[in-house]
């Protein structure tokens, strides 16, 4: 039970949606760091491309890409088959790309609901259940498969900011993460959610920008979340050391969300 052992990703084959940039980018790299064959998956060839070479120069494990956008069906099946092409099995699926969508409550617009629905919710189950199959050729009873959904604090409380999409995507992501939990199980798949609070990403920027000390002044510990953090979760996740942990909501924010205001 040494901690080599426990912690240990080396060889395992992973795919991060969205892994190019952000948080994405902060769990890819704790993976190839740690030995894994990464595969990034996202629209933006030139990011993916750039984070590979990056990736790779790092050693111990290895990165590639494949291009899909996630808003098009058509491309999670082509990204399933690519993937089955190169790799007979998948060890841990990252579902990862999202996005967000800002403005007051009497402007926002219905289109921004298809947006952000599809690409935080929806996809998730169309790329799950499209490499369903290579996750299944990776588990045994004794080491699961693993999905390791990327959620939010947004999903959990109700945010200050206005973007209700997101909210009620990230809440609805964490609940069919669970309900995962239980219809693949039984085939040794293991599916839970990283509920993240604030992290450096394009799509905090502004936000950090503008209230950045309030955010961190709001945390018990004072700061946002670092890559380590959200790597190391996800290292916790994908190894022997959470190989019984399935249905879960792990708050990763530093406990912001248990902290009362009054």
């Amino acid at each position: 039970m040494d901690i080599q052992n426990l912690f240990n990703v080396k060889d395992k084959v992973v795919l991060v949606t969205g892994g190019a940039k952000g948080i994405g980018r902060m769990i890819s790299e704790g993976f190839v760091q740690n030995g894994a064959k990464v595969y990034i998956a996202s629209r933006d060839a030139k990011s993916c491309e750039q984070a590979c070479k990056e990736l790779n120069a790092l050693g111990k494990g290895s990165a590639h890409y494949i291009t899909a956008d996630f808003y098009k069906e058509g491309d999670v099946k082509n990204l399933a088959e690519e993937l089955k092409k190169k790799e007979k099995k998948l060890h841990i699926l990252v579902n990862n790309s999202g996005s967000n969508w800002g403005e007051p409550y009497d402007t926002y617009p219905d289109s921004a609901w298809d947006r952000v629905i599809t690409l935080n919710l929806k996809r998730v189950f169309t790329i799950t259940q499209q490499v369903t199959p290579l996750l299944e050729a990776a588990a045994t009873p004794e080491d699961p498969a693993r999905i390791i959904n990327i959620g939010s604090i947004d999903g959990l409380r109700v945010p200050a900011l206005s973007t209700f999409a997101y909210s009620a995507s990230k809440a609805g992501l964490h609940h069919l993460s669970r309900v995962l939990a239980v219809h693949l199980g039984p085939r040794n798949i293991t599916s839970n959610v990283l509920a993240c609070g604030p992290f450096e990403s394009k799509m905090m920027a502004a936000t950090l920008k503008k209230f950045g000390d309030k955010i961190k002044s709001e945390s018990p510990l004072g700061r946002i979340g670092s890559p380590t953090d959200v790597a190391g979760a996800c290292l916790f996740l994908g190894s022997k050391a959470g190989g019984f942990v399935n249905g879960a909501t792990i708050t990763l924010d530093g406990g912001t969300v248990i902290n009362a205001k009054l």
